[in-house]
């Protein structure tokens, strides 16, 4: 069965997350969709017919397509804020002014958006799940200890599904 993992892993999900920061669903409907696959994938498997999406996903350790989107917004969100790639900052975010005693200090401001087009883009998408990371369990010294941390953030609170 670990190899059938694999396969998806290796085939399946890539196809699925291919430029997610671009493309991210916000309908539910789409979301859905998207999620379909895994779903439907997991429960071909033997003997996980009968369980639960969460428990399957859970029992073969993977993660769900929607908050695995999220954790892509959040790396290239990093790599924006810290200059990593070549995107102006303030094309996109600019800081919070005043710092609160919560949070850690790279907070971004929320910018206003009319439409709902405006609001399910990236710069708008991300800056919840980023003002959201805890300062004591979010390790920002370098890409790597970001991405290792951010998997221990809980972000079923902004889960759709």
């Amino acid at each position: 069965m670990s190899s059938l993992i694999h396969a998806y892993c290796t085939y399946i999900r890539p196809l699925l997350e291919y430029n997610s920061v671009v493309w991210s669903p916000s309908n539910l409907g789409d979301i859905r969709r998207v999620e379909s696959v895994q779903r439907k994938f997991t429960k071909r498997l033997p003997s996980f017919q009968n369980l639960s999406y969460t428990t399957r996903t859970e029992k073969l350790g993977l993660t769900t397509l929607e908050l695995r989107r999220v954790y892509f917004d959040l790396v290239v969100c990093y790599k924006i804020v810290f200059n990593l790639i070549k995107v102006q900052f303030d094309d996109f975010f600019s800081f919070i002014p005043v710092t609160k005693t919560r949070g850690h200090p790279y907070r971004l401001f929320v910018n206003f958006a009319k439409n709902k087009v405006r609001k399910n883009f990236f710069a708008h998408r991300v800056v919840k799940y980023w003002n959201f990371l805890p300062a004591d369990m979010v390790d920002f010294t370098s890409l790597s200890h970001f991405r290792q941390t951010i998997t221990q953030v809980d972000f079923s609170e902004f889960a759709c599904y």
